[in-house]
């Protein structure tokens, strides 16, 4: 699906697109799991699959000092094991999980309205 919008806020990475398998974020393809924020693109994440997510993992996108956090988990909505929430949640920002695609669209909003997002994102 193609989300482009030409001016989201001074943002520079935006997501413009993504289907299975691919995620276009400005003019660079995607094709798998990676970290993303206005001014940082984190290529090849290490986790591949939602069995892959942990803290250590996420602490990538925590050092991008989020206000909020995606975390997008594929083709589908997961949930995070408990004590994985509790972590995220006493570094004292917004979690959010859910499907990649949602967090794609999730993330270019809260761009727009000038939130300090950072999407941590597995492929779909």
């Amino acid at each position: 699906m193609k989300i482009a919008k030409e001016n989201i806020g001074t943002a520079n990475r935006v997501i413009r697109a993504y289907a299975p398998g691919r995620i276009n974020v400005n003019d660079v393809l995607l094709t798998r799991s990676f970290v993303l924020a206005a001014d940082a693109l984190i290529e090849d994440w290490p986790p591949q699959s939602f069995e892959d997510l942990s803290f250590t993992q996420l602490r990538v996108a925590l050092a991008l000092k989020p206000e909020i956090l995606l975390i997008g988990t594929g083709s589908s909505q997961r949930f995070l094991a408990p004590e994985l929430q509790a972590q995220l949640t006493r570094q004292g920002i917004g979690v959010e999980v859910m499907d990649t695609a949602a967090a794609c669209r999730t993330y270019n909003v809260l761009l727009s309205e000038d939130r300090r997002v950072v999407a941590a994102l597995l492929m779909i």
